[in-house]
């Protein structure tokens, strides 16, 4: 398919995707990786290994290093280095849940007690920072400079979009376009990380480079606007935490942004209200708003559309079996219910 052709063809969202083979396609790669993740967890420090291997195994989609993995073998890498990266990727993404928990006060992830509700605060802020610093020591073995500077500044980046998240806490007069910057930084970045290194592993040309980052930039948009929808549309076993939980937070999401300026006065005030107080007796309330203003299609069409942009940014990457996969994994990113 010419690239022209491809940036013309329409996302097709009922197109049926399943992850487990997708996966099959890094299975050698991914339990190299897995292996790798579990021998650098090894310290004489007992805490350290019960927190890091209970999170690091309590499940999860493993999403970010295979998109490392995949993408470096959509560009034909034969090295071992992708291992190591994908295990940095995947130490970064963990520090960033416990510290996440813990601003947040979560007691569940992904369907179990979150390592802070078992261990307590001081202990998981702690782990997590060993699990960056474990992030850096490991991305230095790579030998790369631009790795490194590409590993730092998405880090630096992460923290940013934290922080904003932060200020825009109980701030219902949050707008989409500072929505979008919170996403971008806290959770896309990440993704375009995953992929960008994939083109420095293999010398690509600064034009390819751009390309995979692009993908995962809009790739891991997609996937932060569908999870946001899904707190007021999934059930709570399958999305792995409490619906509601955003608003708890006082997180105006963009389901929330886009009811409040769609609703009439007395239900925008409603929703208003709750992201103040973080109310989550109000998420009935809230959630029948959000479902009458049609704020979750509203949602799901802008996710659609960072998917098709990251399908659009693989049109110069050669046809092969892993870009199918990257390809279907944006589709998988707004059509997934967990």
């Amino acid at each position: 398919m010419s690239a022209q052709n491809q940036e013309q063809t329409p996302f097709i969202i009922d197109q049926p995707i399943n992850f487990d083979v997708i996966k099959t396609l890094t299975l050698d790669d991914s339990k190299a990786t897995d292996q790798l993740i579990l021998n650098e967890l090894n310290s004489d420090v007992v805490l350290i290994n019960q927190i890091g291997h209970y999170i690091v195994g309590s499940g999860g989609k493993r999403l970010r290093p295979m998109l490392l993995l995949l993408a470096a073998k959509a560009l034909n890498y034969d090295g071992k280095q992708h291992l190591t990266l994908a295990a940095v990727i995947e130490f970064i993404h963990t520090a960033t849940l416990l510290h996440d928990d813990v601003v947040d006060e979560s007691d569940l992830r992904r369907g179990k007690g979150s390592a802070n509700a078992v261990w307590g605060n001081a202990a998981s802020v702690l782990v997590g920072d060993f699990l960056y610093s474990k992030a850096f020591e490991m991305m230095v073995r790579v030998d790369n400079m631009r790795v490194m500077e590409i590993l730092s500044k998405t880090t630096t980046a992460i923290a940013e979009g934290e922080v904003l998240q932060l200020l825009n806490c109980n701030n219902p007069t949050t707008t989409e376009t500072s929505y979008l910057e919170v996403i971008s930084r806290k959770t896309a970045i990440l993704f375009s990380a995953a992929t960008r290194l994939s083109a420095l592993l293999v010398d690509a040309s600064s034009e390819t480079e751009a390309q995979m980052a692009a993908y995962g930039m809009h790739l891991g948009n997609a996937f932060q606007l569908i999870d946001d929808a899904l707190d007021y549309k999934a059930n709570a076993e399958d999305l792995g935490k409490n619906l509601g939980d955003d608003l708890a937070e006082g997180k105006p999401t963009l389901p929330l942004i886009h009811a409040i300026e769609h609703a009439n006065e007395g239900d925008a005030q409603i929703i208003t209200d709750a992201i103040k107080e973080g109310d989550r007796n109000a998420f009935n309330d809230v959630y029948k708003i959000v479902q009458a203003t049609g704020a979750i299609e509203y949602t799901e069409k802008r996710a659609e559309e960072e998917a098709q942009k990251a399908i659009n940014a693989l049109a110069l990457i050669a046809d092969s079996p892993y870009k199918q996969a990257m390809m279907q994994l944006a589709i998988f990113s707004v059509q997934r219910n967990y």
